[in-house]
Formats: structure tokens, sequence, C-alpha cells
């Protein structure tokens, strides 16, 4: 069967996807722990697959029962990575059908689709949540997002069978001049939706007008006027997650409050 979607550039680096990563690691080890069968696919890692093996290492550190297959539409890139399988990881050729190593009965706990629906139409993505979502296992989650070459900047849209659930935003602290900065890494579904009129297009500004406030805690260094910035955000918008997860530069807020209008 041929494999479903288009090939990406395939642009990777490595410990490109540590902020997308470790989140998955501290919000869904819980679940994978539950899982009698821990497979987490990493879709798309593109031209090598640094990105398939840090995924492996480091999810091990929250369940070190943990399997991660490699799915790559490009069979050369397959091949390519070959050499790098290991007891508990696995490349194959594939696309949005997310194929796994012992038969069509067998889903995923976690599928990571990185900087590759960033190369899709805008209108394409919800047929793609949607088909991804579906080959989920019960309690599954499906991460998809975008970062910058070197992982300094990453937002990502967690989502369950049931559909979106919650918007990330991560940034190395010392990097940052504005939290608008991150509208560049926006993934496909809201990017285009940075305008005024939008939620999205708000929430930023109003981290902007949060962070300007928390200037003076600048000179307490980037991670403290961020966090007085996110609990000034948090004033007016639903943030969720673990508080703790804030000090490394996340913040998460509800998909809902972030859903493009229209």
């Amino acid at each position: 069967m041929r494999p479903v979607g288009t090939a990406t550039r395939g642009t990777t680096n490595p410990n490109r996807l540590r902020r997308m990563d470790r989140w998955i690691a501290a919000e869904h080890g819980a679940e994978l722990r539950r899982s009698a069968d821990p497979v987490a696919v990493d879709l798309g890692y593109g031209a090598a697959p640094w990105t398939a093996v840090e995924l492996l290492a480091r999810l091990r550190t929250a369940c070190p029962a943990v399997r991660v297959v490699g799915v790559e539409i490009d069979p050369a890139r397959v091949e390519a990575a070959r050499p790098y399988e290991r007891a508990g990881l696995d490349f194959v050729h594939g696309g949005f059908e997310v194929p796994l190593p012992g038969g069509p009965g067998r889903a995923p706990v976690l599928i990571r689709a990185a900087n590759v629906l960033r190369q899709y139409d805008e209108d394409a993505v919800a047929a793609v949540w949607q088909r991804l979502c579906a080959r989920l296992a019960p309690g599954g989650l499906l991460v998809e997002g975008t970062c910058d070459e070197i992982g300094r900047r990453h937002v990502w849209v967690a989502l369950g069978p049931e559909g979106p659930r919650t918007v990330t935003f991560a940034t190395r602290l010392g990097s940052l001049d504005t939290p608008s900065d991150l509208a560049e890494r926006l993934p496909k579904a809201l990017i285009h939706r940075n305008v005024p009129g939008e939620p999205v297009h708000a929430f930023l500004r109003d981290f902007d007008r949060a962070w300007a406030g928390a200037a003076p805690l600048g000179a307490l260094g980037a991670r403290q006027r961020w966090l007085a910035a996110v609990r000034a955000l948090a004033a007016d918008w639903p943030l969720t997650g673990d508080p703790r997860r804030r000090r490394q530069g996340e913040v998460t807020v509800r998909w809902e409050a972030l859903a493009p209008r229209g």
C-alpha cells in the first residue's frame, strides 16, 4: 500500500526536539507506564534518525519498557536509519497511516509529528489530525508542532482521540526578547491565524504586555521575569498543566481558548 502523505524536506539536527520530548515524558509518562504495549512513533523523523534515537532515550526515563518506531515516507531515509536500530527502536516505511511492526492490530500510545505539517496547507491539517488520532490506543496522545533549527523555540498542540486539548509554548528563556517571538513557530493550524481578531493573536499580545510589566524582575534573571509574566497571564487565559513546568520556559493553554475562529 502506498504511504499516505508527501515527503518533507527532511531537515533535522541532534537535540532539536528536546523541549517537546521532555514535556512528553513528564506529562504522558504515566500513560506509557500503564500501557501493556507502550509504543511511541516518531512520525516523519527526516533525513537522519537522531530524533527517534533521542526520543527513545528520553521516554525511557519515564517508562523503561517503551519502544519507539521511526516512520518515514522516503524509503531511502528508512534504509539509511537501519544501522541505528536496536532493542526497542525500529524504522519503517510509511506515512499518516502509521504502520507498526507486529501487525495491523497494534496502536501507538504516542505519535510525535514535529515539523511535518508545517509543509502542508492549512486546510489539510484537520483531516491529518483526525487520521492520526484515530490510530491512537485508548489514552493515547498526538503531539504535533514546530520548532526552530536548534530547538530554542517550539510550539505544539497535544491531541487525544477526541481531538485537540492544549497548546504549549516552550523557549530557551535566555534567547527570548518577547513572547511573541514564538509566533514564527506556531503550528500550521495557528500560524496563519496570528492576525487581529483571532484568539492566538490576542494571547500573544497579552503575553507581551505581561512580559513588559514584569520587566523589573529581569534583574533577577529571565526565569523570574517569565514566571511573573505567566502569573499575570493566568488571570485572563486558561493555563493548564503542571505549574512546575513553567520554570523550564513552558506555558500551556487550553486549545479552545486559542482555536481559530470560523
